[in-house]
């Protein structure tokens, strides 16, 4: 799939910013020492929502598994389920260290699957794109594996808050 070559630097600008919009908010409120039960349940929840949208658009492209997707999605939605009930409780549960490695992870997924769609989009070699595709497919492999984990780590956390 050949593309307009403005649509590369488009989706470059909107994944880019996105991610550098997220962490100055995150860097800002720490500085400052604001944090907020909402903040504790949106700013996952929007970036969760932009990393899934990602992923869609990429597995519809053929570069990522359906498969593996799917378990992101149930993964995404367990969270979302373990952190309402936190809130049931009143408490707000903040991301976990192991949540921010498997958006670390995620975020690599990204910039190597839009690489792949960059270089097919702008028509070069199709060595470059089957390399990137590949990358990018071998990194959401371990993506998948961090956010399983995580999302016992999540598990974990409530049964200790509502002492199962």
């Amino acid at each position: 799939m050949v593309g307009a070559p403005w649509t590369v630097f488009v989706l470059w600008m909107l994944f880019v910013g996105s991610a550098v919009t997220d962490m100055l908010d995150g860097m800002v409120a720490r500085k400052r020492g604001e944090t907020s039960d909402f903040g504790k349940f949106f700013d996952p929840f929007a970036d969760t929502l932009a990393q899934v949208t990602y992923f869609f658009c990429f597995v519809v492209g053929g570069i990522l598994s359906p498969v593996l997707f799917l378990v992101v999605l149930y993964r995404e939605f367990s969270i979302l389920f373990i952190r309402n009930l936190m809130l049931r409780k009143g408490i707000a549960m903040g991301a976990r260290i192991s949540g921010k490695i498997k958006t670390v992870t995620y975020i690599l997924t990204v910039g190597l699957a839009l690489t792949a769609s960059s270089v097919q989009r702008l028509g070069m070699d199709d060595g470059f794109y089957r390399f990137f595709a590949t990358a990018a497919s071998v990194v959401f492999g371990v993506s998948v594996i961090f956010a399983v984990i995580s999302l016992f780590d999540y598990i974990s956390v409530y049964r200790k808050a509502v002492k199962f």
